[in-house]
């Protein structure tokens, strides 16, 4: 579909009121602007809100005690760019245009294409000015993938994320132009690339997560008198990509962490974590000094799990009470945390278990900005539950998994299906958890409920249709 033609039935879908939304009580209210924060590999049992007792995360503590932290919200995925594509278009894996980490040539992933609606193109049609700073991943300059033809008015930080594993770039993207910094990198040979090594840094001066929370700061200010969506996907702590050549967890200093007797990779990640914590403080903070706390939605999350079987994400505990990581489909990949914070609207220190997913994340933006949700997404606006409604919920949540063999797995109440190995010959086993009883996943029931297993793999079945260009099991 042509991008002109796709914003005249934005323009349409708006103008019919096709779609769902939640009724506001004040109808003549301001809409508020919407800023959504997002860590890259941070585990659920990294912010002391949700259980930590090593790491320091004040700040992002004080957001939970000032909105909503919820307990069962998952991720889009396992990985990072199919994660990302749940959260821009209100798609599950079961019917997301990008599934996996799939790399594109000559460069970047595999691209959102043109015709698929974003969140961002929505608002932007809804009148708020829209920008991204941070990893993107979903297609680089020049692709239907390229944010500037996917809704955002402006951005700036990395399109391709193996990039992005470089914290001393040589240069960032701002609206589709380099803007080079005080760094110099030696990039990786072509074969080191595609495995997610892209550079590592010889000189070491302009810290990239400093630079987008610059530029959020001053994106903030600039707009304090206008409505806005700012997208803040952040790049730490995900391990950079000069492991084999240098530090995993790079950042410019180890903080209140220098004088722990811990590895160096432990203090690194702990140090990434509490730098976080802070500039979601600053954020935090200048919205207090100019007046927008009160009309701006604050949200915090993950893009899944943390990195499995490190010893720096064991040491600390990082998934939690749950079994698995990053590029597990078990509970500690994908459920992530979420707080929501709206002064004035959303009851200050609440804690909920309400079922949601990335793939709401739209639904409720549309909800907040009042307009229209286009009807064949597969999220569900929570913001019923942010101000303490009747919620609608899902009747079950899908995922699949591109990689090792083909992962798959769906949750229904407090049922949990997992299978692993799904292209294997003979195929991998179906494992059933009853999460209620067994949250961290350690005894697979299936045995003894078979009738429940057949119906949540009636449930996978009937929730997903077959991708041309991400074939389970095959990246």
């Amino acid at each position: 579909m042509a991008r002109k033609h796709h914003f005249i039935l934005i323009l349409l879908i708006l103008a019919a009121g096709w779609g769902r939304s939640c009724k506001s009580p004040e109808k003549e209210a301001e809409k508020p602007n919407i800023i959504f924060i997002m860590a890259d590999d941070l585990g659920i049992g990294d912010l002391g809100c949700y259980g930590q007792e090593i790491i320091q995360t004040p700040h992002i503590d004080e957001l939970a005690s000032r909105g909503m932290l919820f307990t069962n919200h998952y991720a889009g995925n396992t990985v990072c760019a199919p994660s990302r594509c749940a959260l821009m278009t209100g798609y599950h894996m079961g019917h997301a245009g990008v599934r996996g980490n799939r790399q594109a040539e000559p460069s970047g992933q595999w691209p959102i294409s043109d015709s698929t609606l974003t969140v961002a193109e929505l608002l932007k049609e809804a009148g708020y000015n829209t920008a991204m700073t941070g990893k993107w991943g979903l297609g680089v300059e020049g692709t239907t993938g390229d944010p500037l033809k996917q809704g955002f008015d402006s951005y700036y930080g990395y399109l391709d994320q193996v990039l992005a594993h470089n914290y001393y770039p040589e240069y960032l993207l701002r609206n589709g132009e380099r803007e080079y910094l005080d760094n110099e990198v030696q990039y990786l040979d072509t074969s080191l690339w595609h495995k997610g090594l892209g550079s590592y840094s010889t000189v070491k001066n302009a810290y990239s997560h400093d630079l987008f929370t610059r530029e959020a700061l001053k994106f903030i200010r600039e707009h304090r008198d206008s409505l806005f969506f700012l997208y803040l996907p952040y790049t730490i702590p995900h391990d950079n990509g000069e492991a084999p050549l240098g530090e995993r967890q790079e950042v410019p200093d180890f903080g209140i962490y220098a004088d722990r007797d811990w590895p160096r990779e432990q203090k690194g990640y702990a140090a990434m974590i509490s730098r976080l914590d802070s500039d979601v403080g600053r954020i935090m903070q200048l919205l207090d000094e100019v007046g927008l706390a009160e009309r701006t939605v604050l949200f915090f999350t993950s893009d899944n799990g943390p990195m499995p079987d490190r010893e720096f994400t064991e040491y600390f505990n990082s998934n939690g009470p749950f079994r698995g990581g990053k590029r597990d489909l078990y509970e500690g990949g994908i459920r992530v945390p979420m707080i929501v914070a709206w002064e004035g609207r959303i009851k200050a220190g609440t804690r909920n278990d309400h079922l949601s997913a990335f793939w709401d994340f739209l639904p409720t933006a549309c909800d907040i900005a009042g307009i229209p949700v286009p009807a064949q997404v597969d999220g569900i606006s929570f913001l019923p539950v942010l101000w303490g409604q009747e919620q609608p919920r899902h009747e079950s949540l899908y995922w699949e998994f591109m990689e090792q063999g083909g992962k798959q797995a769906v949750r229904k109440g407090n049922w949990k299906l997992v299978r692993n190995q799904v292209i294997s010959e003979p195929p991998g086993t179906v494992e059933l958890y009853d999460l209620e009883e067994d949250p961290a996943e350690t005894k697979d029931v299936s045995h003894e409920h078979p009738e429940n297993v057949q119906e949540l793999l009636d449930d996978m079945e009937a929730s997903r249709t077959e991708s041309d260009i991400f074939r389970l099991g095959r990246q």
